[in-house]
């Protein structure tokens, strides 16, 4: 049961949304335009279960933007106040309408890099910029 139960079978995959990323690769799923709209409930121990699985991955899908395009959800940093759901060492595969990258063993400017291209092309610019 739990995080010993998920990791004990072997291609465990977690598949999960998340608010925002930052470009080092932690997730916000709990805050939202100054408030709290979720617990973390159980993403920390999925995506822990499925990174010590015998070939686990954990899947973070989502929109690359929110407000009918006009704020990115792929950001510098994490919304000041909101809580870190997920760090960044639990980092894998992200996925947006604009692809899939693998973020696991890469170091931050890898990071960076493949997170802005998977970006809405609207807001890759001043994601690169710092």
């Amino acid at each position: 049961h739990g995080i010993p139960g998920m990791a004990s079978v072997q291609n465990f995959v977690a598949l999960q949304s998340t608010v925002e990323m930052a470009l080092d690769g932690s997730a916000n799923s709990e805050f939202v335009s100054g408030r709290f709209i979720s617990g973390p409930g159980g993403a920390p121990d999925f995506a822990f279960g499925a990174s010590i699985a015998t070939g686990g991955r954990s899947i973070i899908a989502m929109p690359s933007t929110a407000a009918k395009g006009t704020a990115s959800r792929i950001v510098h940093r994490l919304t000041e106040g909101a809580p870190t759901t997920l760090p960044s060492y639990l980092a894998d595969i992200v996925v947006t309408e604009h692809g899939a990258v693998e973020l696991r063993a890469k170091s931050l400017s890898e990071r960076t890099q493949l997170l802005i291209g998977i970006a809405h092309p609207d807001h890759r610019d001043a994601l690169r910029s710092p």
